[in-house]
């Protein structure tokens, strides 16, 4: 890019902090009017909540900003990257997506859109194709790489349906061809796709795998959405009502950046909310059968005690690990809790507040946001502090 269209692309950033969200619904509604068929790669749940459009939104603006130097964003490069992946996004979705993009722009800026800056704009979007699609083919080449490792879309049995709790099932995942799985980094999710009759389409969504790496199956524990046309629910609640023990379905290859690290010696602290512990049960599952002696806090909160997933298993995991000690929070129990209302770290300081801990934080937005604020406020370096958002990112904590 010449040092004249960066500065176009930068005096744009003003109207994507206004308006940003009104470019990218404005680019979606356009994107699949003229291209339907990607409805079956896009989450349309995101689409009906507005999600994907502001996640969409926040990216574009932090593109702009960082024009000068795009290698900042390398780590949500990488996230989005695995998202990507993980929904079988190839090179020739971003023509289509930079075709749409740019009308956008020109539809919604109308004469403020001179050729001058729809000519910058479309040079920073192949700069930024590029670069997506560079990370993206690095990332699929290490998928084939695995022993039975795979990209797109591989058929799997569901071989056994459990109920955790009232609310959430976990699905055991079998290769259909018999083989074993693929690795995965304890954290990382998976794509499902089903058909879904109401929408008339395929459609994919992330679950956590909730399990450790073990060579034959995957493990995902899904909650039950209230409502059966909740947009968050469509997979979810069809996977509880109508998914039985044989029934296949699609997955593709585990992804994701949200991922123990390996450094057993210092201490780990998980704190989660509702179905937010999947990610770091499989986390507390390696770690508790490589018997390493690693200091081990859990944390987690949930209504009560008949929607407490795996509560058994927590148990049987402390009995067997010495080094494990948890924290369970109800915040409407029906029976006496071990303690009373939402997740609040202030009253578990001491068992919290570790050095050279690392942290985990899983659950909705504002669950995530307030636990990383009093770690933060509690002297906690914030490069100790990982978390995963479900759905697309909205927060922006570590920049």
């Amino acid at each position: 890019m010449t040092t004249e269209q960066k500065q176009l692309v930068t005096a744009t950033v003003p109207v994507l902090r206004e308006h940003g969200v009104l470019l990218t619904t404005h680019f979606y509604n356009r994107m699949f009017t003229h291209n339907p068929e990607l409805k079956h790669v896009f989450n349309m749940g995101n689409q009906q909540n507005g999600k994907q459009q502001t996640a969409l939104a926040m990216a574009v603006l932090a593109y702009a900003e960082h024009i000068d130097n795009p290698a900042v964003l390398m780590p949500v490069v990488d996230s989005i990257g695995h998202k990507h992946t993980s929904l079988d996004i190839r090179p020739e979705h971003y023509a289509i997506v930079g075709k749409h993009l740019l009308a956008s722009i020109s539809e919604v800026l109308g004469d403020a859109a001179t050729p001058e800056l729809l000519e910058a704009w479309a040079v920073a979007y192949q700069q930024l194709a590029a670069i997506m699609t560079g990370h993206e083919q690095h990332l699929y080449t290490k998928q084939v790489s695995k022993n039975a490792g795979w990209t797109g879309w591989k058929p799997f049995i569901v071989k056994q349906k459990i109920k955790e709790s009232s609310e959430i099932t976990s699905f055991y995942l079998y290769p259909a061809d018999g083989g074993d799985v693929a690795d995965f980094l304890p954290g990382q999710y998976i794509s499902l796709r089903l058909f879904l009759p109401e929408l008339n389409l395929l459609q994919p969504r992330q679950y956590s795998i909730s399990c450790a790496p073990n060579g034959k199956y995957y493990r995902i524990s899904v909650k039950r959405e209230a409502g059966a046309s909740h947009p968050d629910g469509l997979i979810s609640n069809r996977l509880h009502d109508h998914i039985q023990e044989g029934d296949v379905v699609e997955l593709s290859a585990p992804a994701g950046t949200f991922t123990l690290h390996e450094n057993t010696s210092r201490p780990k602290v998980f704190i989660s909310g509702g179905v937010g512990q999947t990610p770091l049960m499989a986390m507390l599952e390696e770690l508790t059968a490589k018997q390493t002696d690693t200091a081990i806090t859990w944390v987690h909160g949930c209504r009560n005690e008949a929607v407490h997933a795996f509560k058994d298993r927590l148990t049987q995991l402390a009995d067997s690990y010495s080094n494990l000690n948890h924290h369970i929070f109800y915040d409407q129990p029906e029976i006496q809790a071990q303690y009373t209302g939402w997740v609040d770290l202030s009253k578990i300081k001491a068992a919290v507040l570790q050095a050279d801990a690392d942290y985990y934080i899983c659950g909705p937005a504002p669950f995530i946001a307030k636990h990383y604020g009093f770690l933060v406020e509690n002297g906690v370096d914030t490069a100790s502090i990982h978390f995963e958002e479900f759905g697309p990112a909205s927060l922006q904590l570590n920049n």
